[in-house]
């Protein structure tokens, strides 16, 4: 089936995907939705004994597109007080980091003595988080932790700490469960690495 650069090629067995074609470049399933599921469980329960019974309510901050299906799995999975806001931030041009990142929706919620949970979708280079950051130390927060779904340890030469990691990934390209090539595949429920 084609349809605006997206091929997908279907086992007929049981209909899943076990490969994807977006534009030019063919991806195959690396990592499964259950998988997936089981990573953002067990992110989600250390999270909780992290703070149970803290009166803090914490403000989960979503860094969009990306971050968006692993965001709204883990906040369902929390069990204490919490808030969630969305921040829209860009370093990425088709497969490659640009190296610059480009804040496009800012902070508007205030942020003064409270506790942040950054929400990322991968943490590869570390620019975006040390961005990130930087914007928000200047409001004042009581304190940052970062979560992320997926870390390229490989890549990743920043001092920050990473204080919730779902799953460690080779430094592949991916897509799938929030990440996109160009604008497509972030609807898949796996995750594809390029082939």
């Amino acid at each position: 089936m084609l349809r605006n650069g997206l091929i997908f090629l279907m086992q007929k067995q049981n209909k899943e995907m076990k490969q994807v074609k977006l534009f030019d470049k063919e991806f195959r399933i690396s990592i499964s939705e259950q998988e997936i599921d089981r990573a953002v469980q067990a992110l989600a329960d250390k999270l909780n004994a992290d703070y149970e019974g803290c009166a803090c309510a914490p403000l989960f901050l979503s860094v969009l597109n990306g971050s968006f299906m692993f965001a709204a799995n883990l906040i369902k999975r929390v069990t204490f007080p919490c808030e969630i806001s969305f921040v829209k931030l860009a370093s990425y041009h088709g497969e490659r980091s640009s190296g610059k990142v480009t804040e496009l929706i800012g902070i508007s919620d205030a942020l003064v003595g409270r506790d942040i949970i950054i929400v990322e979708d991968i943490v590869d280079t570390g620019n975006t988080y040390e961005a990130l950051m930087a914007t928000l130390m200047r409001h004042q927060p009581r304190s940052v932790k970062m979560a992320t779904m997926l870390l390229k340890p490989a890549v990743y030469k920043k001092t920050l700490p990473l204080d919730y990691v779902a799953l460690e990934i080779p430094n592949d390209f991916i897509v799938g469960y929030g990440l996109d090539y160009n604008g497509l595949g972030r609807n898949l429920p796996n995750i594809y690495t390029v082939i």
